[in-house]
């Protein structure tokens, strides 16, 4: 039984088998309708979420599966008191997989080792969110084909940002990668972060606290919101929010064939002005979501079509 709990459970060969059999799904989704049908999915967020949950469930849901769960933890036995390792004992005896979100970091891993089903981690606080790194790079592989010799830029709260930490960890692994890391000096990505993915492979990486001075090099631009739930003090999340905000202007400098990618809610770090921008991708991306999800679910089920 395999359980996703960081993007690092999985290698680069099975990345590779996930993206392949997600761009199958988009291409026939037809031949995947029923490849889990009497199969089901528990959806267990203990954090609000709307693309995450949604995905997984229209997921689950075009495989010929079905879904069952909570979108909140006040509508849970949490709310009772109940702890994690005996909610998620109970609900893997209603389920086939488990999908869950909870704010507190380390609370998938717990659940894994109180789950008789595979457990995906959907966003674990500021720590890890696997199943939106395996959006975000399958959405590179569309619209770069290669996720070697590129430069990403990871822009705004990249101290608390877990879809940062896990595309910093995954792309670390591929030749000629090197990292633009942008971000008021309160929120630049943890020391443990640079440690263990980017200084201890040799990874150039640049730190600027400027967008446009290093525009024109990025192949790929992944916009971060600065997260208010992840902040003690509302002073410090109103005087950073708008560190960044992207806008048609600040793009005159970019690359033609730049990737502008965010895992969303946006909040207004880039303009509704930049939507129609050819480069923008994000939109896309979320739609991607769901294929991915539908590859990793098939995964862990061992199902085929």
């Amino acid at each position: 039984m395999r359980h996703l709990i960081e993007i690092m459970d999985l290698s680069t060969e099975e990345i590779e088998e996930l993206i392949a059999t997600a761009s199958g799904i988009i291409a026939h989704p037809e031949e995947y309708r029923e490849v889990c049908r009497y199969k089901k999915l528990a959806t267990l967020f203990f954090e609000p979420s709307t693309r995450t949950r949604l995905s997984f469930e229209a997921a689950m849901l075009d495989l010929g599966g079905s879904v069952l769960g909570f979108s909140e933890a006040s509508s849970s036995s949490a709310a009772k008191g109940e702890s994690v390792s005996d909610t998620v004992a109970v609900v893997s005896g209603y389920a086939d997989i488990i999908a869950m979100r909870h704010p507190k970091e380390g609370a998938p891993m717990v659940a894994a080792m109180h789950s008789a089903v595979p457990i995906i981690n959907a966003g674990d606080g500021g720590h890890n969110h696997p199943t939106q790194t395996l959006t975000d790079l399958l959405t590179i592989k569309q619209k770069k084909g290669r996720f070697d010799h590129l430069t990403i830029g990871l822009c705004g709260d990249l101290k608390f940002g877990r879809t940062v930490h896990s595309l910093i960890a995954a792309m670390s692994r591929y030749e000629g990668v090197r990292f633009v890391l942008i971000s008021p000096e309160e929120l630049k990505v943890p020391s443990y972060v640079k440690g263990e993915y980017i200084k201890s492979r040799g990874i150039p990486y640049t730190q600027s606290t400027s967008l446009e001075d290093v525009m024109p090099e990025l192949d790929i631009l992944y916009m971060t919101r600065v997260q208010r739930e992840r902040f003690f003090s509302e002073e410090e999340y109103l005087r950073l929010r708008d560190s960044y905000i992207l806008t048609p202007d600040k793009l005159k400098n970019a690359k033609e064939d730049l990737c502008i990618m965010h895992p969303l809610p946006r909040v207004n770090e880039i303009s509704t002005e930049v939507d129609s921008d050819p480069r923008a991708c994000y939109f896309e991306q979320a739609r991607y979501g769901k294929f991915i999800r539908m590859a990793l679910i098939m995964k862990l089920l061992e199902v085929r079509k």
